[in-house]
């Protein structure tokens, strides 16, 4: 999950990646799922042993992009 949110979060803040930024984090996030990504636990073990050093920070980003998006495609 530190992984995905970290790849939404960057495509999110650059302007090319505006296009496509709800169906980008619902297709994310669906794969995720689909592959069997865990969801975060909370513990922030992920950020601990990091070797990018991928601050935990993403994963509340993603957890808004996915939400943002999903509401977004009920509404259509």
């Amino acid at each position: 999950m530190l992984f995905v949110g970290a790849k939404i979060s960057h495509l999110s803040l650059l302007p090319q990646g505006q296009a496509e930024r709800t169906s980008r984090a619902l297709k994310m996030v669906r794969t995720m799922d689909e592959e069997g990504f865990g969801n975060c636990s909370n513990y922030l073990e992920c950020e601990a042993v990091c070797p990018a050093d991928i601050p935990a920070s993403v994963i509340s980003r993603l957890n808004r992009e996915y939400t943002v998006a999903a509401a977004k495609d009920a509404v259509s």
